[in-house]
């Protein structure tokens, strides 16, 4: 025989078996699943997808992504989906699912005033309890309303001291990696049993500060707090200044103490500035605005109120003169996740520890949570989980074991709360758009998207549902770690992904 028909039938075997071994995805990523040696539209995804990935804005950086079909579960992308990466507040999916698996959606935080004495005419003799079980939707108006209630008991004295029971939870207030920085701002806010919001948003365990400018140039600016209280110190050494003058205005509270300390100048008859600081220890925060809620309705203490140290634990035979739940799981579900509240994310996870082994402490929570993904169908092996907001650089989780999960709960009962909760892409109301409101505005993704947005420095990421155009169900998840420069180019990269799963007809 020829040898150059040999030679040649050899090289075309050769690059046949190179040819059918060469990924269909980006260099050093795993294959499409089940993908053939025939052109497919698979692979017409892979390579939209891979020309989104090849932008200079991810050189250096790690990204993982995984795109599942939500009907199958079968992984129809991978890019680095084995890897493990920090989720920032990706995080928050695992722990609401945790938290509806165990808890419920219909689930309620409950606060109760008691006593340990008794009620002789007007004068209550013995001590009143405020005792919190968690709740981070307590505002101001239910301290009124349980003073409101004390009140038409005929109560007008109380004879004993005024105590906030915050042991329902243990006393360590902040997770174990969440940074020293972060802790001053209502991103780091300590997490307490017994805790106040200061609105609707329900940050727990912070307080609104408003700075005003004074009547006239060199006057100190006007502060404002919601609530009103004086378990803070505002140090106030800002100036007002002439309207031709930029505001500048900083408001920080300082470590270890409620010291606020306001700098900068604000212009004559400018806007003014505002912030959320967090408190330092809320248990007491809580007992001397609910002081402030007695006083407002005619009761007088004759002692001070306080929040002791240890913490003192409401007597088993006191009895209850007022309480108070709150909303649902399923409704504290949608300020949580659409607009990422870090405190809500803490709090859950130590009810669940509670609930689940008599223990309110991040340990027994995050045990509670890593037993439930795993039921899901995460890999255990391959994810670490240090706190339930996403605020620690150490939580590890590759994109395939989060579109995973997000897969397999699909078919829970609970799930329509949880798909709910997930903010909408270009939806301009607040409370459903959240974090992704100003985000995939037009287009196809536009109201389509429904995924947990997460942004950590150097961290961001994306995961969720979308529906094709041709009206398929995809999951994904994506994660970037790592990354230097600029969160708005990160974050256009996810954007692409999601418009173009949306886009694509299979």
């Amino acid at each position: 025989m020829d040898t150059s028909k040999i030679w040649k039938r050899g090289l075309l075997a050769f690059l046949l078996v190179i040819l059918m071994t060469v990924p269909l995805v980006a260099h050093h990523q795993s294959p499409l699943v089940n993908a053939s040696d025939e052109t497919t539209q698979e692979e017409s995804l892979a390579d939209k997808l891979n020309q989104i990935l090849n932008n200079n804005a991810l050189n250096g950086a790690t990204t993982g992504v995984s795109i599942r079909n939500a009907d199958s579960g079968e992984v129809l992308y991978s890019y680095y989906g084995d890897h493990r990466l920090h989720p920032a507040s990706n995080m928050k999916i695992l722990t609401t699912v945790a938290a509806l698996e165990t808890l419920g959606p219909d689930y309620r935080f409950n606060t109760e005033v008691l006593t340990d004495g008794r009620i002789r005419g007007d004068v209550l003799l013995g001590n009143l309890y405020l005792r919190g079980k968690g709740d981070p939707t307590l505002l101001k108006e239910d301290l009124d309303q349980f003073a409101a209630d004390l009140k038409a008991k005929g109560i007008k004295n109380i004879q004993g001291n005024l105590i906030g029971d915050d042991t329902w939870y243990d006393d360590i207030r902040l997770s174990q990696d969440l940074n020293w920085s972060d802790e001053p701002f209502y991103t780091g806010a300590q997490v307490s049993a017994l805790t106040l919001s200061p609105n609707e948003d329900y940050d727990a365990a912070t307080i609104i500060v408003e700075v005003y400018p004074g009547k006239e140039v060199g006057d100190k600016p006007i502060v404002k707090l919601t609530p009103q209280t004086d378990y803070v110190n505002i140090i106030n050494n800002a100036s007002t200044v002439n309207t031709d003058h930029s505001r500048a205005i900083s408001i920080e509270r300082e470590h270890g103490s409620n010291n606020i300390v306001i700098d900068g100048v604000i212009p004559l008859e400018g806007s003014n500035a505002r912030s959320w600081v967090s408190i330092w220890e809320p248990t007491g925060y809580a007992v001397d605005v609910f002081k402030k809620s007695l006083e407002e309705h005619g009761i007088k203490l004759n002692r001070n109120p306080k929040a002791t140290d240890p913490p003192e634990a409401t007597p088993t035979n006191a009895t209850v003169l007022t309480s108070k739940e709150s909303m649902t799981l399923e409704e504290l579900l949608v300020p949580f996740m659409k607009l990422s509240n870090n405190g809500h994310g803490e709090t859950l996870a130590k009810e669940m520890g509670r609930v689940m082994y008599d223990e309110g402490s991040w340990d027994k929570g995050l045990d509670v949570m890593e037993e439930i993904v795993t039921q899901f169908g995460v890999n255990g092996n391959t994810i670490l989980l240090r706190d339930g907001s996403g605020m620690s650089h150490k939580n590890l989780i590759p994109a395939n074991e989060l579109s995973q999960l997000l897969f397999e709960v699909q078919d829970e009962e609970w799930y329509p709360a949880f798909e709910n909760s997930l903010p909408v892409a270009g939806n301009s109301e607040r409370l459903a758009g959240g974090t992704l409101r100003y985000r995939m505005t037009d287009g196809p993704a536009a109201n389509n998207v429904m995924a947990k947005t997460g942004s950590l420095t150097g961290v961001s990421s994306l995961s969720g549902y979308v529906t094709s155009k041709d009206s398929q169900k995809l999951i994904f998840s994506i994660m970037v770690n790592n990354y230097i420069g600029s969160s708005t180019a990160i974050r256009g990269i996810e954007d692409a992904i999601a418009t173009e799963l949306a886009n694509f007809e299979f």
